[in-house]
């Protein structure tokens, strides 16, 4: 189906095939060429990070992230239900088991008030999901991290260029994770980054990412020759992605505005219906700045959400729902050992819709969603 109003459109700065091209006439294709080396360090300085490793996806991100972690037989790492089905792999390929809880009924975030009773004397880590680049109460979660002696790895797959307090999501945690899939505010088509906050973690994090080799100490002198010294696999992104993403990473704030400008336009125009009960609008709390990734809307009930979808998307505007929650799904009860029930995540997945949002979206388009979403409910 040909939609008028996309749900995403990917935006370029007008630098990325410049970049590409220069990578090509560089001769270097391959992982940790001079674009991934400016893409590193561009966003160790904006975030202050110890050390930023490309990756080909976020997956690999969370994935080099649990293998740091040693997981053994039984170890348990706790996560929300309501994210992307890469966090729970990340853990399992690790050998842990998925521990899942619930979220915040506002912000859509892990529900720190439930993470306490969730641990077990297997508790290895706890993985926050920062939904739609709004920041999870990472005070509270560190704190109860601090207590337990646990490791806390920040899933910022959505969350580049958003802030808790004055810190970066991302840079919070022991380890971060980033995404630039297309679907994100800044993108390679596919790729990732892990963010290393805690410089113990650096060389064996360096040493995975090369297949379990210790090449990156060979490169920069360390050592006279490299070899096979630890468990790892194929994670660096390539040349020409991290051409191209460097052409994104230079326009963050720009990128940011314009995506605000939606948002803001979004929330204004639909605060009629959200005080009138006939949907519910998304939170940011005082003490997070977004990067305005995601544009949602809660319905009342599943079939108010699903005929809203069906009449948007009839009238050609591409909106869709979100995650399918990871608790109740077949190879979550497998692999997790348990069937729990999580009440907020289960409303929430029936209830959300993401409408369009894109740093381009024309006004006269992004008028054309509202007009439908309040002609659709005033009915």
């Amino acid at each position: 189906m040909t939609f008028t109003v996309p749900f995403n459109r990917p935006y370029l700065t007008g630098h990325e095939l410049d970049y590409v091209a220069q990578a090509i006439q560089n001769g270097d294709l391959s992982g940790d060429g001079p674009f991934t080396q400016q893409c590193c360090e561009l966003l160790e300085e904006r975030l202050g990070t110890q050390r930023v490793l490309l990756t080909p996806s976020c997956t690999a991100a969370l994935e080099i992230s649990m293998l740091l972690l040693e997981l053994g037989e039984g170890d348990e790492v706790i996560l929300p239900s309501f994210t992307f089905v890469s966090t729970a792999n990340a853990v399992v390929l690790a050998g842990g088991i998925p521990v899942f809880v619930d979220v915040d009924p506002e912000t859509l975030n892990l529900d720190s008030t439930q993470v306490e009773a969730a641990i077990t004397d297997r508790t290895r880590a706890i993985i926050p999901v920062h939904y739609a680049g709004v920041g999870c109460e990472m005070d509270a979660l560190m704190a109860i991290a601090e207590n337990h002696e646990l490791v806390v790895v920040e899933d910022a797959a959505q969350a580049l260029n958003s802030f808790y307090g004055d810190r970066a999501l991302g840079t919070i945690a022991n380890l971060g994770t980033f995404s630039f899939h297309q679907t994100k505010n800044f993108s390679c088509g596919e790729g990732g980054a892990l963010c290393i906050n805690d410089e113990t973690f650096v060389e064996r994090a360096e040493v995975i990412r090369e297949k379990g080799t210790n090449r990156s100490q060979f490169l920069k002198g360390h050592v006279d020759k490299y070899t096979w010294v630890d468990l790892g696999s194929s994670y660096l992104q390539g040349e020409l992605a991290a051409a191209f993403l460097f052409g994104q990473l230079g326009s963050m704030d720009v990128i940011t505005e314009m995506r605000q400008r939606c948002y803001e336009t979004y929330k204004q125009q639909l605060t009629p219906l959200a005080d009138g009960n006939l949907l519910q609008l998304p939170v940011i709390p005082a003490e997070c700045q977004s990067n305005y990734h995601l544009f949602h809307i809660l319905l009342p009930t599943q079939e108010k959400r699903d005929a809203l979808l069906k009449h948007l998307n009839s009238q050609g505007i591409h909106a869709v729902f979100h995650y399918i929650p990871l608790h109740s799904s077949p190879a979550g009860i497998r692999l997790s050992g348990k069937a729990v029930s999580l009440p907020i995540t289960e409303s929430i997945s029936k209830r959300l819709l993401r409408l369009p949002i894109y740093p381009n979206l024309e006004p006269e388009l992004q008028q054309q969603v509202v007009d439908e979403i309040t002609t659709f409910l005033g009915s």
